[in-house]
């Protein structure tokens, strides 16, 4: 029966890559353009508006970094942080200590740049709450529950009768889901019930559907992914699926998620695209982009270069063996590098530089290295037309609220 939950999860931000962890990101400017978007932060505005559905595959290596961050007063870098923060935002202190913490456990400059995008970010998905409430969670998940039931032909009265059973906590889980009010809770809940599925009748082997959590929405295969090639700096019980739900957990791997990656883009707008459609992302529709205009072909600047859900070919892919004799690349060759699509190493592929040269002599022109990926968003609690477009420049405004923080003695 807990089949029927699977699509219930309530954030679609699907797994990003584990870390190619390497040297520092190269810091970036403050962003030029300031988002129309209203940037008011409020938990309804906020956790209704989850990034969208993209499926890359989790990619883990091992870190090699290759030089330090510059050294800077440790004591000066925390009264930055805490002067960045809002200053309405309760246990301001707790806030800066946790993100501190991340920030020096994974090598990342201590920059107020860098701090305001990790704070916009937060802004945004969780307005600095560590349990972030979402509206409307209960009729979310049995609105999903109902949708499965139907394709099984079940009536909902015999599910309904199914969950009044009692759960570890000591309430039934009708009256769990009755409840919900946080991520949290749900995957508390599925996890009592994949722990109970033979006492429920429901499958062994099942996956809690949560896949993403805490206050900047990070994904679990993330995380699960990043501390097998960097250390976790708290001791903790339990799993690291427990862990993303908590304020220090869920700080550390969305920061390191959004922040322990090497990218050149001139502004922090393309990196928060990246934290909401995958690593790499923009860069990879700024690749699409330049095919695009080399093969006279209508391509999707999705920032996904392959399809890793089903075994058809991607458009990104049909585009490039239709030119290969142009490129002067194999099929084989050709597919290798499009692997390297989500690490830091396509752009040094002989691929991307075929493609960009051609491209830009076609066009007598340089042509960006980055372009917002053009994405949708997709999930049952968003009731209007939104993209990752529309998320970066949300974030950006926010951004732009933290810098005008900084003393003008930053960075340090």
């Amino acid at each position: 029966m807990l089949s029927f939950l699977s699509g219930c999860a309530t954030t679609v931000h699907v797994p990003q890559p584990a870390p190619q962890l390497s040297s520092p990101p190269t810091p970036t400017t403050v962003i030029e353009h300031v988002s129309s978007v209203s940037t008011a932060a409020t938990p309804d505005n906020v956790i209704s508006e989850p990034p969208p559905t993209v499926t890359p595959p989790v990619i883990i290596s091992p870190p090699t970094v290759t030089e330090a961050p510059k050294r800077v007063d440790e004591g000066q870098a925390k009264t930055l942080l805490f002067q960045l923060l809002p200053s309405d935002i309760k246990d301001r202190q707790g806030w800066r200590d946790d993100i501190f913490t991340a920030f020096s456990h994974l090598k990342i400059p201590l920059e107020a740049s860098y701090f305001c995008a990790a704070i916009a970010i937060i802004e945004q998905e969780s307005s600095w709450q560590s349990d972030p409430i979402v509206p409307n969670l209960d009729n979310i998940v049995w609105k999903e529950i109902e949708k499965k039931a139907d394709n099984y032909h079940i009536p909902m009265l015999a599910i309904k009768t199914a969950f009044l059973k009692t759960s570890p906590n000591g309430k039934s889980y009708k009256y769990r889901i009755d409840h919900l009010r946080t991520e949290k809770q749900m995957n508390d809940l599925f996890e009592d019930m994949a722990s109970e599925a033979k006492q429920l009748g429901l499958p062994l082997g099942i996956k809690n559907p949560i896949r993403t959590g805490g206050p900047m929405q990070v994904s679990i295969e993330f995380a699960e992914g990043h501390i097998r090639v960097w250390p976790y700096p708290y001791r903790y019980k339990g799993s690291i699926r427990s862990e993303v739900f908590s304020r220090r957990g869920g700080l550390y791997f969305g920061i390191a998620n959004l922040l322990q990656y090497r990218v050149n883009y001139p502004v922090m707008a393309y990196r928060f695209a990246d934290f909401n459609a995958g690593r790499y992302s923009s860069r990879n529709a700024a690749f699409q982009a330049a095919l695009a205009k080399l093969s006279a072909e209508k391509i999707t600047l999705d920032g996904d270069l392959l399809m890793y859900k089903t075994d058809a070919m991607s458009e990104t892919l049909q585009t490039l063996l239709a030119l290969s004799k142009r490129l002067g690349l194999s099929r084989s060759q050709i597919e290798r590098d499009l692997k390297l699509e989500k690490t830091e190493g396509f752009s040094q592929t002989m691929l991307y530089k075929r493609v960009f040269e051609l491209a830009q002599q076609q066009t007598g022109r340089v042509l960006a290295q980055q372009v917002m990926p053009q994405i949708k968003l997709s999930s049952p609690k968003i009731t209007r037309k939104l993209t990752t477009e529309w998320f970066a420049n949300r974030v950006n405004g926010r951004f732009k609220q933290c810098m005008a923080r900084a003393p003008d003695s930053t960075p340090l």
